[in-house]
């Protein structure tokens, strides 16, 4: 991961779903996502557990590693959009992974940039304009 200071708490009423089977990333992210405010749901380590927590919750926006251990969390990613939330992939995975129909997803390369992935979800969840992004640029 590269740390980047987060100054301000601009995620502040999101609630944020985690589902990365990597123990330290996983709470890393949460980490980083709690100090910008936002609330979360996870870290799930894996996509039975992933989509799981989508059932009564309210969630603002998904945070999905793709590979969670063994098994491609695009199922995931899917259920998300079917109900309007953004979602962003962290991976090691190139674009070429991803389904055409998830292509427009966020995807941040790990090691992920933690103000990116707060820069991000704040731009997916904020505004009446579509909330799927192609990219995110670093400033």
């Amino acid at each position: 991961m590269v740390n980047r200071p987060v100054t301000d708490q601009p995620l502040r009423g999101l609630r944020v779903l985690v589902v990365e089977d990597d123990y330290f990333l996983a709470i890393e992210l949460c980490s980083a996502l709690r100090a910008a405010g936002a609330d979360i749901l996870g870290p799930a380590r894996d996509l039975a557990t992933g989509l799981a927590a989508l059932d009564g919750e309210r969630i603002d926006c998904g945070v999905l590693d793709i590979n969670l251990r063994g098994r491609m969390g695009f199922q995931i990613a899917t259920e998300l959009r079917a109900r309007d939330i953004p979602t962003i992939f962290t991976t090691g995975y190139d674009a070429s992974m991803i389904p055409p129909e998830l292509a427009d997803v966020v995807r941040l390369e790990k090691p992920v940039d933690l103000a990116a992935l707060c820069r991000a979800i704040e731009a997916a969840c904020s505004g009446p304009a579509p909330r799927r992004l192609r990219a995110v640029t670093e400033s």
